[in-house]
């Protein structure tokens, strides 16, 4: 479970670079490159907030279904 969760962030960081290059990305002068980058910068964005809630959804799913649990840091002794 633990993997499968750490897999998912990840592609969350990746598809946040990938927008962050698509916005940093030049232009060579080509007609409808300021576009065509944003709407690839869109797209990658969409995927990070697509991606980040079903990560979510994933997490809350784990634990109703108790294949995870909080653990919680001890208070005192």
């Amino acid at each position: 479970m633990k993997v499968a969760m750490v897999l998912m962030l990840l592609a969350v960081l990746g598809a946040l670079a990938s927008a962050g290059f698509f916005m940093l990305r030049k232009d060579n002068g080509q007609e409808g490159a300021e576009a065509r980058r944003s709407r690839l910068m869109a797209r990658a964005l969409a995927v990070r907030v697509a991606l980040s809630v079903a990560l979510f959804l994933f997490i809350l799913l784990s634990w109703a279904m108790g294949w995870i649990s909080p653990a919680a840091v001890p208070l005192g002794s």
